[in-house]
């Protein structure tokens, strides 16, 4: 910890200046610097939702579930915030768009290394998207880390096994989420930890759909920068969870 200066202002204690100056725009285009803010809060939002999870799992360790949730609550209040502002980048029409597009260069949203840590601390390891950052890089790094640790719902399952239940493998750990939901009283704990994970995942889902929309509302069917397939590919991860066994239990409750 550092010392606190007894004169520090608000702009000094929030480094505004590092912040505000930040923004850099490439073009005389009115609309790139509401391109810009918007993506520099998604990521400032990404950092303080990892910062969140790594606090959960670390509570979940310790079966401090009422932590655990209040950490977790506030990351769906910050995914509806995420959500709700596309509806802002949605002012931006093709013909504001296009007029500022090609300084992108090879930059795309898809290359967001946080989101993708933000994936893999919930617990959606797919190893495949490493390749997309370079050997050595400090993306790479943070997300080769991410993909080691432990993930939120591997967090949870272990809670689940530390509570008597089989967590040997994804059938039976699908099995033990059941028996969670069939006696809710008796397994309290775990009941609300698993429906805040589905709310996670609901968030997620939402955040994704609104992206695919707005995306097909400024740039329609083109590929996306970056070589990406656009608002195709982003269609296909629509039906991506993190927690799986929650999902498939509630057919068979």
């Amino acid at each position: 910890m550092t010392a606190i200066p007894e004169d520090q202002t608000y702009g000094e204690f929030l480094e505004l200046g590092k912040l505000l100056d930040a923004q850099h725009v490439h073009t005389d285009v009115h609309d790139e610097m509401l391109f810009i803010i918007i993506h520099q809060t998604k990521e400032l939002w990404l950092k303080q939702i990892l910062f969140e999870v790594d606090y959960a799992i670390d509570e979940l360790a310790k079966d401090n579930f009422l932590f655990a949730h209040k950490a977790l609550s506030r990351v769906s209040r910050i995914q509806t915030v995420m959500t709700l502002s596309w509806d802002i980048l949605s002012t931006l029409t093709p013909a504001d768009y296009m007029k500022f597009r090609h300084v992108f260069g090879t930059a795309s949203g898809f290359q967001s290394a946080q989101f993708r840590a933000v994936e893999y601390r919930l617990g959606m390891k797919d190893p495949r998207f490493l390749k997309n950052y370079d050997d050595g890089s400090p993306e790479r790094q943070m997300l080769q880390e991410a993909l080691e640790k432990e993930s939120l719902y591997e967090a949870a399952n272990a809670a689940l096994g530390r509570a008597g239940f089989d967590i040997s493998d994804e059938a039976v750990i699908e099995e033990s989420w059941i028996a969670v939901y069939r006696d809710t009283l008796a397994h309290s704990g775990l009941y609300g930890l698993a429906e805040k994970l589905v709310d996670l995942d609901d968030a997620l889902a939402a955040w994704r759909h609104k992206h695919v929309l707005t995306v097909e509302r400024v740039i329609g069917a083109r590929m996306g920068t970056g070589g990406s397939a656009g608002a195709a590919y982003l269609r296909t991860t629509l039906a991506k969870r993190a927690f799986p066994a929650l999902w498939e239990i509630r057919t068979r409750l």
